[in-house]
């Protein structure tokens, strides 16, 4: 670096490197803003000063080391070398995630926490997708050059024109260093507060609903990092936490269906209502699921428990929900005790397999399908034949699908089997002999869920040729909804709400649209109710046949989100936001009026949920006491 003559002011070389990087973050900040503009309502320039100090907490809790050595009146020429080097890597770094999370927010309704490594090392995705990515994303890859190049020649012609003697040649003596250091901690833990500033903190400064916006994704991956899974939470006593909310339950068979009847969930990647004519009530691109509601019992008001692949099966399998920052297969509590569907099936000699299409190790699904009682497993590996792999997920679901159909068959009956769907997932591979058929529309998901649907009929003209088809119980439902381009379905009050539906083709089941809210977490207890299995089971849902409140649940950058009626609740972990939604309009504020004991009613549910699962899952205790 060439300086006037005059020793070299440090102090003001820290203060310009750390101003331009707060000048690109606030830019990058627009740049999210303008693409994700239908997220956010009613942005003001305060959000942006706000969005300007937890880029300052950012800057100063990644830079303290930096710091430490730019400040220090004692200079090691090869150690102030290194510390250039590591300046402009981290800078480089955290742009980068900044600029991941202009486009991955539009999936995941919030900036990146440290499980986005967990997605990046879990499996062969990553790798297998990572040349698809850059193409199909190459404007974020011109946006981060040009971020680069900005970050270099700014810094270059800033540095360059500094006076060689300044009042800010502060840093030369020891006691000043002291109190520059002194302050840059200060700023590192968000002020003089008891405790640093956290995640949970953002609210304080703005809406829920611009956190993100606010937000600095290098700010949330290191305090998720540094931020323990869960802790022991006590709202209530033992006792009361108990009558609040059980997870303990005694299932309640219903004698609807014959003795021994098959199970087959099939799991729909990102099948959101938005594209599902009987649920959106406009242009359909799935008339073959459409045809299959009619002869369903649907639910109008369907919820994932998540808003990934990862958090929808053990949610949909065991009825454990993945309610902190790490998805529960991949956290550290993934080897816990549990004892979910499958296990209890299995005990009563019921065969049980899980079918994926995605190449084995995908999400760890092979490994928790065998914790989770699974008997078989087969994916791309067990299809056997790479002319249908898609290039990026497994074997596209128009091969897949059929072929698990007539696999099923060789399972010794009863069975328990599981379909988990992967073609309508980015970057939306049709194959290219079936693309004329395919009907495309305004987003590129809605040719791939066209698709999906078309596989799915694939799925059910094979098994009807199947002997265990007329004695199966079908339960479909999506694992998460999608990336929308549409302000509606981009709304937390509709983020979550999914297809779930129940089919037998003997037609004993009850069909028809119901109005009442259902869960993910809530198709175990209804299974085992309806396969007329009495025992005692642990589940974070209740039975459609239950009497208990019908409710659900989700969880987003440390944030609960809980619905119930036409209501939701939002809980950072401390305070229950009082403003509740209407999740069915859609739209704030909303006029309605609720009972205010009802509604203390159901934060006192919230935080029993809570309470049960942080506790029981620190001791692992998720199984019946």
């Amino acid at each position: 670096m060439n300086f006037a003559q005059g020793k070299p002011n440090y102090l003001s070389e820290l203060l310009v490197r750390f101003g331009v990087m707060l000048a690109i973050f606030q830019l990058l900040r627009i740049v999210f803003l303008y693409v994700n503009w239908n997220e956010f309502s009613d942005v003001h320039c305060y959000d942006f000063l706000v969005g300007c100090w937890f880029d300052t907490i950012t800057i100063a809790l990644f830079f303290l080391p930096y710091a430490l050595v730019q400040l220090c009146p004692f200079k090691i020429k090869f150690l102030t070398k290194l510390n250039g080097i590591f300046f402009h890597v981290t800078a480089s770094l955290l742009y980068l995630i900044n600029i991941i999370d202009i486009e991955y927010y539009r999936y995941t309704s919030k900036r990146s926490t440290f499980d986005l490594l967990d997605a990046l090392t879990t499996g062969e995705d990553f790798q297998q997708l990572f040349g698809t990515y850059l193409l199909d994303f190459w404007p974020l890859v011109v946006l981060f050059a040009l971020t680069i190049f900005t970050h270099f020649r700014a810094i270059h012609y800033l540095i360059n024109r500094l006076p060689s003697h300044s009042f800010l040649k502060l840093s030369t003596t020891f006691p000043q260093f002291i109190v520059g250091m002194l302050a840059l901690f200060l700023v590192a833990r968000g002020g003089v507060f008891r405790k640093p500033t956290s995640i949970v903190d953002l609210s304080r400064y703005t809406s829920f609903e611009k956190t993100s916006l606010v937000a600095n994704s290098g700010f949330t991956m290191i305090k998720s990092f540094s931020q323990t899974e869960l802790k022991h939470t006590r709202f209530f006593s033992e006792e009361m936490v108990d009558q609040l909310f059980n997870p303990s339950q005694v299932s309640n068979p219903q004698h609807i269906l014959a003795p021994k009847t098959n199970v087959v969930f099939i799991v729909l990647e990102s099948f959101g209502i938005e594209y599902i004519g009987k649920y959106s009530q406009e242009e359909s691109y799935t008339p073959f699921l459409d045809s299959l509601i009619d002869q369903s019992m649907w639910f109008e008001n369907g919820y994932a428990n998540g808003a990934k692949s990862i958090e929808a099966i053990p949610a949909i399998i065991a009825s454990i929900p993945s309610l902190m920052n790490h998805p529960y297969i991949s956290s550290s509590f993934a080897n816990n005790e549990e004892h979910g569907l499958a296990n209890i099936l299995a005990e009563r000699g019921y065969s049980t397999a899980f079918y994926h299409g995605a190449t084995n190790g995908s999400m760890n699904f092979d490994s928790y399908a065998k914790k989770a009682g699974f008997q078989h497993y087969f994916g791309r590996n067990e299809y056997g034949n790479d002319k249908h792999f898609d290039g990026y997920w497994g074997i596209s679901d128009e091969y897949f699908n059929p072929w698990t159909a007539k696999k099923i068959s060789q399972l010794k009956a009863p069975f328990f089997a599981t379909l988990f769907t992967i073609s309508s997932h980015h970057p939306y591979y049709i194959p290219p002999h079936i693309e004329p058929k395919i009907k495309k529309g305004p987003q590129q998901i809605c040719a791939s869920i066209n698709y999906g649907d078309y596989s799915l009929r694939n799925f059910f003209e094979t098994a009807k040729k199947q002997a265990w088809f007329n004695n199966t119980l079908f339960v479909i439902c999506a694992d998460h909804t999608n990336a929308s381009a549409t302000r509606l379905y981009k709304h937390r009050t509709i983020r979550y709400r999914i297809p779930i539906l129940f089919y037998h083709p003997n037609g004993k089941m009850k069909t028809g649209k119901q109005s009442s809210i259902f869960q993910q977490l809530d198709i175990m207890p209804t299974v085992l109710d309806l396969l007329n299995i009495k025992t005692k089971y642990y589940a974070f849902g209740q039975s459609y046949f239950s009497e208990n409140p019908r409710e659900a649940i989700a969880f987003l950058q440390d944030s609960y989100f809980y619905y119930f009626d036409k209501w939701m609740l939002t809980f950072d972990g401390k305070r229950i936001q009082c403003n509740v939604i209407n999740p069915l309009v859609g739209r704030l504020p909303n006029n309605d009026r609720i009972d205010k004991n009802k509604l203390t009613s159901h934060k006192n549910r919230l935080k029993a949920i809570v309470q049960q699962f942080n506790n029981d899952m620190l001791n692992n205790q998720i199984t019946t006491r």
